[in-house]
């Protein structure tokens, strides 16, 4: 059931002088956030409102200082209030649970595993239903902070499971599907059993993910755990490359495998539980992305995390732009339009590692 990531160098391995990669780089990471923030800033303009990437730059500046913005209140509250934190929020939680499926897949090797495989997401969602549908907390308990908490009650039931079983990455896998078997089941017996049909509603749209209700809270909240996540992967970089030849191997290079896989599955566990509770769980950003940015830059994790979360970034603004606008004034939830086209894009990555092995 273990599977090896491939070992074979990308692209930045050529025979190039090293200054010229290193400018390369530059250039291409330069590309890259210029992209990233031309797609939120083009993203904010579509929509029903008479909108232009002049405007959203000038309100932008308007409200941290900068210049002053020829705009009508509306347009204001549209950009700094609905759709800057909306689309801000998208791209934190493409880069997180982008980089937490490539973290997984290294750590587990596995190319299968994703944010969701430790149970997490279907936590969240069980704590997330008993606020909504049973009340609890009694009004003291909001949506967000109930969906934490069960997603980390979740996380802990798996690394027991895990524990119990010796611990090993196949093992976690098992004891997470379980977990989210057993989560699920909790969840559908709940609704089933205490929710009408307006609270169903409710709770199906949030499971399947959705953006529509981002404040600034939230983005801020999502980017500092993002960023600590993120920090944290990078600095186990190397170690996630020993991985690559196996745990044995890791430990004879020196790294001390269970002190790092407990903190990397800490981590990841962490930046999900937050996302999902803020934004719901939204499927295939983890599972696909990690594979496309190995595409770009190859297996080296010094290259392939940050890649990984700017794609991922990139990625879902434009699904939460297509999500919010393909069937307007209705909206689809995040996570079916991420079904929709990771799908498809999972099988063409399995076919094109298909034909190069």
């Amino acid at each position: 059931m273990t599977h090896e990531l491939p070992t074979t160098p990308g692209a930045s391995a050529a025979v190039l002088p090293a200054p010229v990669r290193r400018s390369l780089q530059v250039l291409a990471w330069a590309g890259g956030v210029a992209l990233l923030l031309l797609s939120v800033a083009v993203a904010i303009t579509i929509g029903p409102a008479d909108l232009a990437v002049g405007d959203v730059a000038a309100i932008v500046g308007d409200h941290l200082g900068l210049a002053t913005a020829d705009v009508t209140r509306i347009q204001d509250g549209i950009v700094w209030e609905l759709r800057l934190p909306r689309t801000l929020l998208a791209a934190v939680c493409g880069a997180g649970l982008a980089i937490c499926g490539a973290i997984l897949q290294s750590l587990l090797r596995n190319p299968l595993a994703d944010p969701f495989v430790l149970g997490i997401s279907s936590g969240a969602s069980t704590g997330a239903v008993l606020v909504i549908v049973l009340g609890i907390g009694g009004g003291a308990i909001s949506l967000s902070t109930g969906a934490f908490a069960g997603a980390l009650v979740a996380f802990g039931l798996v690394l027991l499971l895990a524990s119990g079983a010796g611990g090993a990455g196949d093992r976690i896998v098992l004891a997470g599907v379980a977990g989210t078997q057993l989560f699920s089941a909790l969840t559908s017996f709940v609704v089933t059993s205490s929710a009408d049909a307006e609270q169903t509603r409710g709770v199906l749209f949030w499971l399947l993910g959705s953006l529509a209700g981002a404040e600034w809270h939230d983005v801020l909240v999502c980017a500092v755990v993002t960023a600590i996540g993120i920090l944290a992967c990078l600095l186990c970089a190397p170690a996630l490359d020993a991985f690559a030849f196996g745990h044995d191997a890791a430990a004879s290079l020196g790294v001390p495998v269970g002190a790092v896989r407990l903190l990397l599955l800490l981590v990841t566990a962490l930046v999900t539980a937050t996302l999902v509770a803020s934004a719901g769980a939204i499927g295939f950003v983890g599972l696909v992305l990690p594979h496309a940015a190995r595409l770009l830059v190859g297996p080296g994790h010094r290259l392939l995390l940050p890649t990984t979360a700017l794609v991922g970034a990139i990625f879902l603004v434009w699904v939460d732009t297509l999500a919010r606008t393909v069937l307007d004034p209705q909206e689809l939830p995040v996570g079916v339009v991420t079904a929709l086209v990771g799908v498809p894009a999972f099988a063409l990555l399995l076919r094109r590692r298909g034909a190069v092995r």
